[in-house]
């Protein structure tokens, strides 16, 4: 008789740290809406936590993006990329958080995400993910 072999990552690891509440990411006012220009924003000193294990995860997240009205107050978002330090959150699901909290926060016409993590067993994996405003 064959045994069942038990769900090591369940329904509550995968959407671990997607509805944590995380400080506010303020904006200024852009004076080049041109939407000819990036801005990019590298955070290498990233950390986090892996939901199942607890271990810390760490990387670089970089935040590129063509501007609209408004640009990304980098203190604000200081505090906000900081605020993931404790939480338990797969790396996939910060940057896709990243992403979409930050798009919510200044409505640019493009941005892109990535994080690059440091490896864990030998692995090594780098998630990017981007969005880019209709009609663009």
């Amino acid at each position: 008789m064959a045994r069942k072999k038990q769900k090591v990552y369940t329904d509550e690891h995968a959407a671990a740290g997607l509805d944590v509440k995380l400080p506010e990411i303020e904006c200024w006012p852009n004076q080049f809406n041109t939407g000819k220009y990036w801005i990019e924003i590298t955070t290498p000193e990233f950390t986090s936590v892996c939901p199942r294990t607890g271990l810390p995860d760490h990387g670089t997240v970089t935040i590129r993006y063509v501007p609209a009205k408004d640009c990304l107050e980098l203190k604000a978002l200081k505090m906000y990329m900081l605020a993931y330090r404790n939480i338990g959150i797969f790396q996939e699901n910060v940057v896709n958080r990243v992403l979409n909290d930050c798009v919510k926060a200044c409505q640019p016409h493009e941005m892109t995400v990535t994080g690059e993590f440091t490896p864990r067993g030998g692995v090594y994996s780098t998630i990017t993910a981007s969005y880019t405003r209709k009609g663009r």
